[in-house]
């Protein structure tokens, strides 16, 4: 407590954070191994942190395995054959191929006519022989399998003709029309991204004027994060506080973007008094905080909660990263028999990595390896080099879409409060992300019971809480059918929700927002196992927002909304400042 006394009481720990010079080179080495360190960090530089040699071992594994299979050629050289007759059919009248559901690279009307129609067509005839040429090829090791496949996904989005200004019926349509203007309007995209815009056009959204903005105190601060207490909104609430733990990947405030979407809001006027960790964005001087310093975090705030709230038990909720956390973190209370939690809530976050989605393609020993090269060299990853790796997992939508927008058609990214928390990038202490990826993702060592806490291994079967997990249906980062593997983890009772959506779209899904749906099934403690498709099958399906259904939830399993609302902080956790604090700020 003194330790909390003396950090918490310094208005002045925020402006005292690191934050190291972006384009700053690591320094020169000392000793050979610092040398392979320097250059994997100078080449982490070039690539965004991905390692250019598990692509050429990826490849490499793929050419001999193909070279050393004739008859796997042969079939590939006659399927290249019939789809140019396939072609020659479509120009004559014939059935035309169609894109991909969620493709929306050849919408536009004047890809129905000559020429761009054959354009079209033989790009998608050339795309679907590429994607059988990438897969199924015996012998070739799963990952590096993965590797060339999405390595060549990636060339062709590249190259599609839809991304190519002489080719694409809509540029040129534009261009006619305008005289040439939207080129123009393009040329100034392009200055004002490199004289570094971000958020588009409009007056700038800023955090706590625009987003973040519900009431609240921070009522605790130390090296690692601070924890908002939210001002009350009712006359009355629920004894039980429910604390929000989110991702150290993201800045908290996905969760209180505008007032109208913001689910804390939702949460306070509910009747639930709300508790929030904002994570520090982490410079040079953290390198070496470790997962195990992120969990303690989260049992500071879990104490501080409870406390606040007359020793209430809590209900945690867990986002994305923050989400895998919070498991391990009840994982370990239960264990040791700590009772303070009444359940545990989980956002699109994975217990089990064995099938966590496109993010596995990054996750191999020399990608791994390579990565901490680039680490250690600067004592975090990069906030843009993560967001590089998630563009790159959609970079249809995410990249060549918006750069033909942008800079061909001449049209501006309008401000939101969603891209505006997007290009708020974090980074990660190099220690803590080391650890994260290959504890869980590369060794799954939670879902195999090898995950240890203070030296002694941890089991999510040992959880004896309720719980409520949500997955979106389009998650690229956390697919749902690996979230859902909770249920092989855990034999208690899963409330389940799968929500329309993605990995952010989906969990921020506001009551009144257009064209919203999700299905719900609860599973009995004991129950037998189903799998997805049967339970898909089974779950009740219900239009709007999600959220509603949560808060019933959660209003269940606490006690009646008589209690009056804690006051903020106490004397043990004293109001330090307003919310949304000081880290957020960070930059």
């Amino acid at each position: 407590m003194n330790e909390q006394a003396r950090i918490a009481g310094s208005d002045t720990a925020a402006s005292e954070v690191h934050t190291p010079p972006a384009q700053t080179p690591p320094a020169a080495p000392a000793s050979t191994a610092g040398a392979d360190r320097w250059l994997h960090g100078l080449q982490g530089r070039l690539t965004g942190g991905v390692s250019p040699f598990a692509l050429w071992q990826a490849c490499a594994d793929w050419a001999s395995h193909l070279a050393n299979a004739p008859s796997r050629r042969a079939e590939l050289a006659t399927d290249a054959f019939q789809r140019w007759v396939r072609l020659f059919d479509i120009a004559a009248g014939g059935e035309p191929v169609q894109p991909a559901p969620g493709d929306h690279r050849f919408t536009d009307p004047g890809w129905k006519e000559a020429p761009f129609d054959l354009l079209e067509q033989g790009f998608l005839l050339a795309e679907d022989w590429m994607e059988r040429a990438t897969t199924g090829l015996p012998g070739v090791s799963v990952e590096n399998g993965r590797i060339v496949n999405f390595a060549a996904r990636q060339w062709l989005d590249m190259v599609s003709p839809s991304n190519l200004p002489w080719a694409n019926p809509e540029i040129l349509a534009r261009t006619a029309a305008e005289g040439g203007k939207n080129l123009l309007a393009g040329y100034g995209n392009l200055l004002a991204d490199l004289g570094g815009r971000a958020g588009g056009s409009g007056e700038a959204l800023r955090v706590g004027r625009d987003l973040a903005v519900t009431p609240g105190k921070v009522i605790w601060r130390d090296t690692l994060f601070e924890l908002i207490q939210y001002a009350p909104a009712t006359e009355t609430v629920h004894a039980e506080p429910v604390l929000i733990v989110p991702a150290w990947i993201m800045k908290y405030y996905i969760l209180d973007l505008s007032p109208h979407n913001s689910l804390i809001r939702y949460l306070v006027e509910q009747g639930h008094s709300v508790f929030c960790m904002s994570w520090r964005n982490p410079g040079a001087d953290l390198r070496d905080t470790g997962f195990d310093d992120y969990r303690r975090a989260a049992m500071t705030a879990i104490e501080a909660a409870s406390a606040i709230c007359g020793g209430a038990k809590v209900h945690a909720a867990g986002y994305c990263l923050g989400g895998t956390l919070l498991a391990v973190t009840a994982a370990a209370m239960a264990r040791d028999g700590d009772e303070r939690l009444a359940s545990v809530t989980l956002f699109a976050a994975q217990t089990d990595f064995s099938e966590a989605g496109e993010l596995q393609l990054f996750i191999t020993e020399d990608q791994l390896a390579f990565l901490e090269d680039v680490m250690a060299a600067q004592g975090y990853l990069d906030g843009r080099q993560m967001g590089g790796a998630f563009q790159l997992l959609r970079s249809r939508d995410l990249i060549w879409s918006r750069l033909l927008r942008s800079y061909f058609l001449g049209e501006q990214e309008h401000a939101n409060d969603l891209m505006t928390w997007n290009n708020d990038a974090t980074r990660m202490p190099a220690r803590m992300h080391s650890e994260y990826l290959r504890r869980l993702f590369l060794r799954n060592d939670l879902a195999a019971g090898r995950f240890e806490v203070e030296g002694k291994p941890i089991a999510l079967s040992d959880i004896h809480l309720p719980f409520f997990v949500v997955g979106t249906e389009t998650d690229h980062v956390a697919p749902w059918r690996s979230v859902y593997k909770l249920h092989l983890l855990n034999p208690g009772e899963i409330s389940f929700v799968l929500t329309s959506g993605g990995h952010n779209a989906g969990i921020v899904s506001e009551p009144g927002h257009p064209r919203r749906h999700f299905r719900i099934a609860r599973r009995e403690a004991g129950a037998p196992y189903a799998d997805p498709a049967s339970w898909a099958a089974r779950a009740e399906q219900r239009e709007g927002s999600w959220w509603p259904a949560w808060q019933a939830w959660l209003a269940e399993r606490s006690g009646p909304r008589d209690a009056s609302p804690p006051a903020p902080g106490s004397a043990a956790y004293p109001p330090l400042t307003d919310a949304p604090g000081s880290y957020i700020l960070e930059r």
